[in-house]
């Protein structure tokens, strides 16, 4: 079977990407995989070099949320479709759902990993202000579910939050992202203190909220530029460790996979902060790495981690400290509950089963495609 794959380097799809694809290379499958956005850097695709029966084609297509994305969106479309019979794909399987409804004459898969409705009203509690482009958005979307085979999400609640903001759908189903845990080291002696990922001024992510209350142990937030001036109401420090015992929030920079690897064995508790999480990756990575993970009480965490993980009133600051000061104060429950989700994440997110799904998935819409013929 040979399939054609959209991906972008943006958070965690790439990440996503990466597993699938190496999982279904593995497999025996052959994998054309397009992706738009930046053009990656070689660091981002040091993973290809051992993968035979790849082949992986870098553009510059914008998305289709971005500025100008709509100008994009029709060669992008084009050169897709010229590439699936160029290269005689079976399946098309693409992470961004407007290119559902291309006329390719084979299955099309859709993954909504996100999109521009559901982030808005997460983020801001109503969908966007009218306009000619939010039109254009709104019925590329629909038709890309209208027009795909199957349309996959991580989690109900993406899949539930997709299908009432868009009208079309066809067969519809959730395909939980995984992780591979050699990836990740869950038995390093923990060092007392809180990890987050993500930048102090992204609303979605909202890790900011941990710069509201003082902590009782060290907060490392991860992604930010250090040098930025933030109206921060806890002690800063660039880039360094409170290894005098002192508390607050340490700021670095972007970090490498094997930096990242590194924090996250270290850490005793990971915050997940965010108000919108169609999956959330990284807290995914931070179970495998035996982190006790603190969550904002959203739906979407909710039902991923059930009762692996402690929650904090959603979007409250005060109540995300008394959190983090309950579990770090108290080690026997922080070991309970960081071994409760490193079990429920090596049981439920591994990439293995992910992969096998997407199989079963390719499969399946092959063979209504026969059928109906």
């Amino acid at each position: 079977m040979h399939v054609l794959i959209t991906s972008d380097t943006l958070n965690g799809n790439w990440t996503y990407t990466r597993e699938l694809v190496s999982g279904l290379i593995t497999r025996g499958l052959r994998v054309t995989l397009v992706s738009f956005g930046e053009i990656p850097l070689p660091e981002q695709t040091a993973w290809m070099d051992r993968l035979h029966g790849l082949s992986y084609h870098p553009t510059a297509f914008r998305l289709d949320w971005m500025e100008e994305g709509q100008h994009d969106f029709e060669d992008a479309s084009a050169y897709l479709c010229s590439l699936a019979k160029e290269i005689k794909a079976d399946v098309f399987h693409s992470n961004h759902i407007g290119y559902g409804a291309l006329p390719m004459g084979i299955p099309r898969v859709v993954v909504a990993q996100g999109d521009l409705i559901t982030w808005w009203k997460a983020v801001h509690g109503r969908e966007p202000k009218d306009s000619a482009w939010l039109r254009w958005y709104k019925r590329t979307i629909s038709r890309g579910l209208m027009g795909a085979s199957a349309v996959v999400a991580p989690s109900e609640w993406m899949l539930n939050s997709v299908r009432s903001a868009y009208s079309g759908g066809s067969r519809e189903l959730v395909i939980h992202n995984g992780r591979n845990p050699i990836f990740f080291n869950p038995y390093v002696t923990k060092e007392d203190g809180v990890l987050a990922i993500g930048r102090l001024l992204d609303p979605a992510k909202q890790v900011n909220l941990l710069t509201q209350e003082l902590h009782t142990v060290p907060i490392c937030i991860v992604g930010e530029d250090p040098a930025a001036e933030q109206p921060l109401k806890v002690p800063v420090r660039a880039d360094v460790r409170f290894s005098d015992g002192t508390t607050g929030v340490a700021l670095r920079g972007p970090q490498s996979e094997s930096q990242l690897r590194l924090l996250y064995s270290k850490s005793a508790i990971y915050a997940a902060t965010s108000r919108y999480e169609p999956f959330g990756m990284t807290v995914l990575e931070a179970a495998l790495s035996r982190c006790a993970l603190v969550l904002n009480d959203i739906p979407s965490l909710r039902e991923l981690w059930a009762n692996a993980a402690i929650y904090f009133q959603t979007n409250d600051p005060a109540s995300l400290a008394d959190a983090v000061r309950m579990v770090s104060s108290d080690p026997q429950m922080r070991r309970n509950f960081a071994n409760r989700a490193f079990q429920r994440a090596r049981e439920c997110f591994n990439a293995h089963r992910m992969t096998d799904n997407y199989i079963q998935l390719y499969h399946s819409v092959l063979s209504r495609k026969a059928i109906a013929a």
